[in-house]
C-alpha cells in the first residue's frame, strides 16, 4: 500500500459524541486507529492526463481508491471504477473520451452509460454514488437539463454541464462479504446493540412484560418518538427537480 504523506490524515476518533460531549449516535466507539485518504472529489485539473500507478484498500470507505499521477507531477486518490486497472490513462475534460474512470459533464456522457460520482450542481464536489457497486444512468438530455436515474431508483433532474465519472464504483462484491465474529465489528468502532424488548420500561418504551412479548406498540425509539418517520422536509425545494421518488 502506498502511504503520501501529504494525502493521509489522522482519523479523530469521536466515538458517536457530538462537540458537547454528548452521545448523538448510539453504538460507537473502540475503533482501530485509522488513516483519512484525501479524496479528488471535485476532479478540476482539466485537460491534464493521469497514469494509474495503484489500486488500494481504503478502510474509510466500502469501495477501492486508486492512485492517480498526472503530467505535471501531482497526485491524488480517486474512486476506483469497474474496469480500471494499474498503467490505464485516465483525464477529466470535457471532450474526455468515454471510458472508466474519465470525468466530463453529463451532456457529453451518452444515455446508458453507467455513471458514479455525480454532483447536483457545476464545480461541485462529489455528491452522489460513491459506494461500492453502485451506479446511476443517464435517461436523456433537454438542454440545460439532464435526466439521471439513481441507483435507489430515484429518477432526478440535473444540470447538464454537472460533472461525472464514467464507470460503475468498483469492489462489488463487498455486499457480499460478511462479518465472522463479533470483535470485527469492534474494531469498525461498533459496540453491542440490545433489543428494546429485552430492556426495563425505564429504559425503552419497547421493555417490560412478564416473559417474552410484543412490543405492543407501534415502533419507538428509546425516547418514545414514533421510528420510522420520514424526515425529509415536505416542502424541500429541490422537490420539484424529483421526476419519480424512490418509493
Amino acid at each position: 500500500m502506498t502511504r503520501i504523506r501529504s494525502l493521509l490524515t489522522i482519523k479523530k476518533k469521536t466515538s458517536g459524541r457530538d462537540d458537547q460531549g454528548h452521545v448523538s449516535i448510539r453504538h460507537r466507539g473502540g475503533e482501530q486507529k485509522r488513516f483519512l485518504r484525501e479524496i479528488d472529489w471535485r476532479r478540476d485539473k482539466l485537460d491534464i492526463k493521469a497514469k494509474v500507478t495503484s489500486i488500494e484498500y481504503d478502510p474509510g470507505r466500502t469501495a477501492d481508491i486508486a492512485l492517480l499521477v498526472y503530467e505535471d507531477g501531482t497526485k491524488s486518490f480517486i474512486l476506483a471504477p469497474t474496469g480500471l486497472k494499474v498503467g490505464d490513462i485516465i483525464v477529466s475534460s470535457v471532450n474526455a473520451p468515454i471510458k472508466d474512470g474519465n470525468s466530463l459533464p453529463l451532456r457529453n456522457i451518452p444515455v446508458g452509460i453507467p455513471i458514479h460520482c455525480l454532483s447536483f450542481q457545476k464545480g461541485k464536489n462529489a455528491q452522489l454514488i460513491k459506494s461500492a457497486g453502485s451506479a446511476a444512468y443517464i435517461q436523456s438530455i433537454d438542454g440545460n437539463k439532464a435526466i439521471v436515474k439513481l441507483p435507489s431508483g430515484e429518477i432526478r433532474i440535473f444540470n447538464a454541464d454537472s460533472f461525472a465519472t464514467v464507470g460503475q464504483v468498483g469492489n462489488s462484491d463487498h455486499s457480499n462479504q460478511k462479518l465472522t465474529k463479533a470483535g470485527q465489528s469492534r474494531l469498525r468502532g461498533i459496540r453491542p446493540t440490545v433489543r428494546g424488548v429485552a430492556q426495563n420500561p425505564h429504559s425503552h418504551p419497547h421493555g417490560g412484560g412478564e416473559g417474552r412479548s410484543s412490543i405492543g406498540m407501534h415502533p419507538k425509539t428509546p425516547w418514545g418518538k414514533s421510528a420510522f418517520r420520514k424526515t425529509r422536509k415536505l416542502k424541500n425545494a429541490s422537490n420539484r427537480l424529483i421526476i419519480k421518488h424512490r418509493k
